[in-house]
């Protein structure tokens, strides 16, 4: 092999190899940023939970304050 096809083998293998440590950053980056979302999700379902609570606990007490009228 001719010194000029070592080099550009040696630059290929070199940029595939820094291709390949960008890919696990951007993969990391993804799962980290699936694990947020499913957080974020299951605190919205909790916080819907607790205003549902406060909206019924709500329409209980505007019932009986309209018995009571």
């Amino acid at each position: 092999m001719g010194d000029d096809m070592v080099a550009i083998l040696m630059a290929l293998a070199t940029e595939n190899a820094e291709l390949r440590g960008q890919l696990a950053q951007a993969q990391d980056m993804l799962v980290e940023t699936a694990i947020d979302a499913g957080n974020l999700h299951a605190l919205i379902e909790a916080v819907q939970i607790e205003r549902d609570a406060w909206q019924a606990e709500a329409e209980a007490l505007r019932a009986r304050l309209a018995r009571s009228a």
